[in-house]
């Protein structure tokens, strides 16, 4: 097992019996749930849209070495600029040229969590450029110095009260202020930042091919902002992201605002073409998108696993995972946190770091079953396992504890030799690190269910 396994299991027990990290969630999740199942009663056949919504996604994914140039030539046409980046340093590099180039200083930024997966943030600050985060749960994060919790809800493991200390000691608020007084404080120190800035960074959530556009969503009016007083707005996308056709949002946009958030429509729903053009009163003199690889076609190459891809980060599985509920999104060390990022992470970021996320799981089915474009997550979960053992990337006792187990099963005479007192030593010697120190280890019988109906019949099998 690695570090970050073994940094996994020390985290995870520590937010699994930290009583007031899971009331925060258990509640905020709630509440969740609660606006979800509003959302959810008002699409008439929920079910046939989800499969429409996979089928999109399929096609795409199948095709992506078709679409994403039909995206790019029709982005290129309206005046904006593609740069196709291969891994995060390749995308940190060309920001930075940008950046340079223009002679730039300060950088606001919208929510986007592939701007956190290659850690521009971190790479920009190295760099000597300010780049602050404008969605309320991303600064709050950011003031504290740490990483999202949640792909949807930054600070969802925060409370009013925390948020109110932090600003408390940051700006002097007072500690009573309401959410309402925290985020008009926040408002009010933000809004010189758009206005002072040279460049505004954003992700998308879906690229649209047929109009050479990206699609962003959001319920604060803060990307809006970053991306319409900036001179120079950059764009950085996952190739994952395609859709068709404009008329796939019709589809998509609803699909995840209902899923994300329970809302019908997200508050904001931006589509951005391009550069300002004419007589345009807003908007960048510059746009550029980032089209980033980083692991991806390592998914793609996946014939089983591919469809990870088609992940709209509608933060659903999270939510209704047993675990990520009692261990908290920070746990997992990773980007992406939850099932849907147990399942990508292993392969964008390394098969023999990551392949403990794909055991931490109780393979209920919940993830799969909220999937608003139907990713078979549990059943990748399992797939990902089988990839780990075929590749040898586990431990020698691990190896020889299940081939011992494994040789006992499919021997009756040898399960029926080995006694109750042999099979337990060999249960404590072999799993009960793993079982866990909180609980008992089974106890087997002194003799077997076989031996026991001989005895009792008085016959043989």
């Amino acid at each position: 097992m690695g570090s970050t396994a073994e940094e996994f299991l020390v985290t995870s027990e520590d937010k699994a019996f930290d009583m007031d990290h899971r009331r925060i969630i258990n509640y905020n999740i709630g509440k969740y749930d609660a606006a979800v199942d509003r959302g959810l009663a008002r699409i008439i056949n929920l079910e046939n849209t989800k499969r429409k919504a996979h089928v999109v996604k399929w096609k795409v994914i199948e095709n992506l070495d078709k679409i994403l140039p039909e995206f790019e030539a029709n982005f290129q046409k309206r005046g904006g600029k593609v740069i196709w980046a291969n891994d995060a340093e390749e995308a940190n590099r060309e920001i930075l040229n940008i950046i340079k180039k223009a002679g730039a200083k300060t950088v606001v930024k919208s929510k986007s969590m592939v701007t956190e997966e290659i850690q521009m943030n971190e790479f920009l600050e190295q760099n000597h450029i300010e780049s602050l985060e404008t969605d309320l749960g991303e600064y709050i994060v950011q003031l504290l110095g740490q990483k999202p919790y949640h792909i949807v809800t930054p600070a969802m493991h925060l409370s009013k009260e925390d948020i109110a200390k932090l600003f408390h000691e940051k700006f002097g608020t007072p500690l009573d202020f309401t959410p309402e007084q925290l985020t008009q404080k926040a408002r009010e120190l933000l809004r010189d930042k758009y206005v002072q800035a040279d460049i505004g960074i954003t992700g998308a959530n879906f690229l649209i091919a047929d109009t050479g556009s990206i699609a962003i969503t959001e319920n604060e009016g803060n990307a809006r902002l970053s991306t319409s007083f900036p001179k120079i707005h950059i764009a950085v996308v996952g190739i994952e992201k395609i859709i068709p056709s404009i008329m796939d949002l019709d589809l998509f946009w609803p699909m995840l605002a209902t899923h994300g958030t329970g809302q019908n429509l997200t508050v904001y729903n931006t589509i951005l073409s391009g550069p300002r053009h004419g007589e345009e009163t807003d908007g960048p003199e510059e746009m550029y998108v980032i089209l980033l690889d980083n692991g991806r076609t390592n998914l793609l190459a996946q014939k089983d696993q591919r469809q990870a891809l088609y992940c709209i980060r509608c933060g659903a599985c999270l939510n209704a995972c047993p675990v990520y509920k009692n261990i908290g999104g920070h746990t997992y060390e990773t980007t992406y946190s939850g099932p849907i990022g147990s399942i990508i992470t292993p392969h964008m970021a390394g098969m023999d770091e990551f392949k403990h996320l794909s055991y931490a799981s109780s393979l209920c089915g919940k993830c799969t079953e909220v999937c608003p474009v139907k990713i078979d997550i549990h059943k990748m979960l399992l797939l990902n396992r089988r990839d780990a053992v075929n590749e040898q990337l586990i431990t020698t006792k691990e190896k020889w504890g299940w081939a011992l187990w494994k040789k006992g099963m499919l021997s009756r005479k040898l399960t029926d030799y080995l006694s109750g007192k042999t099979k337990n030593l060999m249960l404590r010697m072999f799993f009960k690190k793993t079982w866990g120190h909180f609980k008992e280890m089974p106890k087997v019988a002194d003799k077997s269910f076989s031996q026991q109906y001989q005895e009792k019949n008085g016959f043989g099998d």
